[in-house]
C-alpha cells in the first residue's frame, strides 16, 4: 500500500486555543478523503500546514517523494499583473511550457514562432494533453485569456486557481472548499471528473452531495482529535451518530462513578495522601471522562419574525441590461407570505443583480419593485461582512440589539443568543480578528437574524459554513414565519429548503419551476432524453438511401458484439462485488490497514464500473443504428 501523505502526532495551538492534539492519519494512493469539522476546529489551519504556509507545534507531515501535488486554497493569491493564460499555465513542466508557448503564439502574428511551437508540441506529443486542458478550461467557463488577474471577480479567480491545480494532472490533489463560486453545471462536471479520475484526493468541503458522490472516506476533527469513517457522507452520518451515542453512554457511566467518588473525597479528606493517592488520581481521570458531551448542541433558531402583512413584494415588468447583455426582460411576479423560492442559473446570468434590485442596491432600467409596508428585509450578502476586526464579538452584536425576541415572545440577552450560535462566553469576549472565516460567516448570519426580519434575502449563505451550522440553519428556515429568497449553489441546501425555483436561463429569460433542485434536474434530464429519442425516431424514419449515404453509419462487428454481450455480465458482477465490499467496509470488523485497502478497491471498482458502462453505452448506440 503506497502512502502519499502521512501525518504523525501533529498538534497546533494559538495561545490558549488548542485546535488539535497529536492527530495522526495517512492518505493512501487513489483514496478520496473529505475532512470535516466545525468552524474554528482547525480545518484551514491543517490545510495551511500541508501546503507549507504554517508549521505544526509538534509532529511531522511527510509526502511521498516523486509525486506531483496541487493545492487549491479557499482564497487563492495571485500576481495581479499576470494574464489568465499565464496564471493557468504557471505550473512548471516542459509539456505545460510548450502548451503555453503554443497558445501565446496562436494569438501573435509571428508565423515563425507559431511553426516552432507546433514542432515542439509534436516532439513532446503534447496535443492530447492540450485538448484535455482546453476541455477543463471550457467546463470551468474560463475565457478572456488576456485579462489581468487583478480585474477578475472572486468567483473567476477561484475558477482560474482550480484550473491551474487540475492542468498539472497531479498525483495528489488537496482542495479547500472547491465548490465555492462554481455553478451547478461546473460542480456536476467536477464531480464526474474526480469520480472517473485515479487521482488521490484530500478536500475540505461543506457540499454534502459533492462529498457523498466523490469521497470514499471521511475524517472528522472533533474535540481536538481525529475520527475516521469508511464510506461517503451518508455512511459518515450513520457512524458518527453511533460514536456520539456510545460516547454519551460512557460519559453517563463516568458521571455516576464520579458522583460516588466525589462523596468519598468529601467524607475522607485525610485520605488524600498515602494509600489513597491512586484513587485520587482516578477521580480526576473520571472527571475528564464525565465532561463528555450530551450531544452536539444544535442551535435553537426559533427567532420571532416581525408581523408580515399580505403584501410582500410585487414585481412588474422588471427589466435590466448591462450593455448588450440582458439580465431581466419584463419579469413580473408577486411574492406571497411564507413562500421559499430558490434562484438558480449559471454564473453571470444575473442572480445577485436580481437580489440587489429587490433591495435597492442596484438600479433597474424599467419596471416596478413594490415592497409591502410591513416587510422587514434581512439581506445576507456574499460581500456583506464589514466587521471592525478590533471589536469583541459581543460588542458587534450589541450594536444591533441588547435583547433578542425569540419564539413565544421570550426575551433573550445578546450573550445567550450568541451562545445558541455556538459562540460560548470565552469566544464572545474575544476579538473578531481571532475568529476563523467560517466563524465570521456564522456571526454575520446571527447579526442578520437578530433584526427579526420577516423577508430573508440570502445570497450564497452556505459558503464557508460548517455542516453542523448548515443543518441548524436549514431547520430554522423550515420553520421561519416569513418569506425567503435564496441564491445558492449548494444543491443539498436548496433541496431541503425551497418550495420552487426561479431558473435564470440567460438572455433575460427566467422560468418558474415548481419544485426543488433535484426535481428540476430530473425534469431537465427527462426532457433531454425525450429529445434524444425524438431525434432517433426522425433518423429511423429517413429514407433508406439517406441512411446508407450518411458517413460513419455502421453496425457492430462480430468482435464488438461479443464485447457488448460480455460488458453486461461484467458490469453486473462488478456491481455485486461493489455492494459486498461496501457492506464489509461499514461492518466495523476491519483493521485500519484493511479499511484503507478496501476503500482503495472500492474506488478502483467504481472507476471500472463507470468505464465499462460508458463503453456499453457507446456500443449500444451503434447497435441501435
Amino acid at each position: 500500500m503506497i502512502s502519499f501523505l502521512q501525518i504523525d502526532n501533529v498538534s497546533k495551538a494559538f495561545g490558549d486555543l488548542v485546535l488539535f492534539e497529536n492527530i495522526s492519519f495517512l492518505l493512501a494512493k487513489e483514496q478520496k478523503i473529505a475532512l470535516v469539522a466545525k468552524n474554528g476546529a482547525g480545518k484551514t489551519t491543517l490545510f495551511n500546514i500541508l501546503c507549507g504556509k504554517d508549521t505544526p507545534d509538534t509532529g511531522t507531515v511527510t509526502f511521498h517523494k516523486d509525486i506531483t501535488i496541487s493545492f487549491l486554497e479557499q482564497d487563492p493569491e495571485f500576481d495581479e499583473n499576470k494574464t489568465v493564460l499565464q496564471q493557468v499555465f504557471s505550473s512548471s513542466g516542459e509539456v505545460i511550457d510548450a502548451i503555453m508557448e503554443y497558445e501565446t503564439a496562436l494569438s501573435s502574428d509571428d508565423k515563425g514562432r507559431l511553426q516552432a511551437s507546433i514542432e515542439k508540441m509534436d516532439k513532446l506529443e503534447a496535443w492530447n494533453y492540450e485538448a484535455t486542458i482546453k476541455g477543463i478550461l471550457s467546463k470551468l467557463k474560463i475565457s478572456g485569456f488576456d485579462q489581468k488577474m487583478g480585474t477578475l471577480s472572486g468567483g473567476q479567480r477561484k475558477r482560474v486557481a482550480l484550473a491551474n491545480a487540475l492542468v498539472r494532472e497531479p498525483d495528489l490533489l488537496i482542495l479547500d472548499e472547491p465548490t465555492n463560486h462554481l455553478d451547478f453545471e461546473m460542480i456536476e462536471w467536477f464531480e464526474e471528473y474526480l469520480k472517473k479520475s485515479s487521482i488521490t484526493l484530500l478536500m475540505v468541503t461543506h457540499d454534502r452531495y459533492f462529498l457523498d458522490r466523490v469521497c470514499n472516506e471521511v475524517i472528522e476533527i472533533d474535540n481536538k482529535r481525529i475520527f475516521r469513517y469508511a464510506g461517503n457522507y451518508t455512511k459518515f452520518l450513520e457512524k458518527r451518530e453511533e460514536r456520539i451515542t456510545n460516547e454519551n453512554q460512557n460519559a453517563e457511566k463516568a458521571r455516576n462513578l464520579l458522583r460516588r467518588e466525589l462523596e468519598w473525597i468529601r467524607r475522607t479528606p485525610s485520605a488524600r495522601t498515602g494509600k489513597a493517592k491512586a484513587r485520587i488520581d482516578s477521580f480526576y481521570e473520571l472527571k475528564d471522562q464525565a465532561v463528555g458531551r450530551a450531544n452536539d448542541k444544535l442551535v435553537n433558531l426559533n427567532v420571532k419574525g416581525s408581523r408580515l402583512g399580505t403584501k410582500i413584494v410585487d414585481i412588474k415588468n422588471l427589466t435590466k441590461n448591462f450593455g448588450p447583455i440582458k439580465i431581466l426582460d419584463k419579469f413580473s411576479y408577486n411574492f406571497i407570505r411564507y413562500e421559499k423560492v430558490g434562484v438558480i442559473g449559471n454564473n453571470g446570468t444575473g442572480k445577485t443583480t436580481f437580489l440587489n434590485m429587490l433591495t435597492g442596491k442596484e438600479p433597474y432600467d424599467s419596471g416596478v419593485v413594490d415592497m409591502g409596508e410591513t416587510v422587514v428585509p434581512g439581506y445576507y450578502r456574499q460581500d456583506g461582512m464589514s466587521f471592525n476586526e478590533q471589536m469583541k464579538v459581543i460588542d458587534v452584536a450589541r450594536e444591533i440589539a441588547e435583547v433578542v425576541i425569540v419564539g413565544n415572545g421570550v426575551r433573550m440577552s445578546v450573550s445567550a443568543f450568541l451562545n445558541y450560535f455556538m459562540f460560548p462566553p470565552e469566544v464572545q469576549h474575544s476579538f473578531v480578528y481571532k475568529l476563523s472565516g467560517g466563524e465570521k460567516r456564522r456571526l454575520y448570519l446571527a447579526t442578520v437574524l437578530m433584526k427579526n426580519p420577516n423577508l430573508l434575502i440570502l445570497d450564497e449563505p452556505t459558503n464557508d459554513l460548517d455542516i453542523l451550522t448548515l443543518n441548524v440553519f436549514e431547520e430554522y428556515l423550515a420553520d421561519f414565519a416569513g418569506s425567503v429568497i435564496i441564491v445558492s449553489h449548494d444543491r443539498y441546501f436548496m433541496d431541503k429548503v425551497v418550495d420552487h425555483l426561479f431558473v435564470f436561463e440567460g438572455d433575460g429569460n427566467v422560468s418558474d419551476f415548481p419544485g426543488n433542485y433535484t426535481q428540476y434536474r430530473e425534469h431537465r434530464d427527462k426532457l433531454e432524453r425525450q429529445a434524444k429519442r425524438q431525434a432517433k425516431a426522425v433518423k429511423k424514419d429517413e429514407p433508406e438511401i439517406l441512411k446508407t449515404e450518411k458517413s460513419g453509419a455502421k453496425k457492430l462487428s462480430y468482435k464488438e458484439q461479443k464485447e457488448f454481450d460480455q460488458l453486461g455480465a461484467d458490469i453486473e458482477q462488478l456491481e455485486t462485488e461493489y455492494k459486498r465490499l461496501e457492506l464489509l467496509l461499514g461492518s466495523g470488523s476491519l483493521s485500519n490497514d484493511e479499511v484503507i485497502e478496501t476503500s482503495v478497491k472500492l474506488g478502483e471498482m467504481m472507476k471500472a464500473i463507470e468505464d465499462k458502462t460508458n463503453r456499453w453505452l457507446e456500443l449500444s448506440e451503434i447497435a441501435e443504428g
